[in-house]
């Protein structure tokens, strides 16, 4: 099934972004990625965002601009990802779910976690091995002007 556009959130905090772990029901594999997802008739992007974000999360956020706005990667769900910088702005960060029941039989959120973005050497391997979604912390970290420091891991 390949939707048209996903639209995620990129939730800064002290410098720290927030990422939420899918699960795969049916293969056993766990992945990080930037919460978000499609946008339902009538809604805005920043109302969508801030709908996803709320179930993927248990955040409130505030959408502060669109921050990355590029294709997706070609074996993905998505055409098209549009990535708005989120601030919080209440609730407690946890593990939200997927009201469609269609993809609530597919996977599960399993987990949520704070990333430094100023530090990737502090980044698990499975993240910085991940082949959708390190690219994409790499062009949130450039656009935020985080530049990558001597010694920490992945590729520029």
């Amino acid at each position: 099934m390949t939707r048209e556009i996903r639209y995620q959130g990129a939730i800064v905090k002290e410098d720290q972004i927030l990422l939420i772990m899918h699960h795969a029901l049916k293969s056993d594999v766990s992945y990080w990625v930037v919460p978000g997802g499609g946008i339902i008739e009538g809604e805005t992007e920043e109302e969508c965002v801030i709908r996803e974000l709320r179930e993927e999360t248990n955040l409130v956020v505030e959408v502060e601009r669109l921050l990355l706005d590029e294709p997706s990667p070609a074996e993905g769900v998505y055409r098209w990802n549009k990535t708005y910088l989120c601030k919080p702005v209440g609730g407690e960060a946890s593990p939200g779910h997927e009201p469609e029941p269609e993809v609530a039989s597919e996977y599960a959120i399993s987990q949520v976690k704070w990333f430094d973005l100023g530090d990737e050497s502090t980044w698990e391997d499975k993240l910085v091995e991940d082949p959708f979604t390190y690219p994409t912390l790499q062009k949130i970290r450039k656009a935020l002007g985080y530049r990558r420091k001597e010694g920490q891991k992945g590729v520029s």
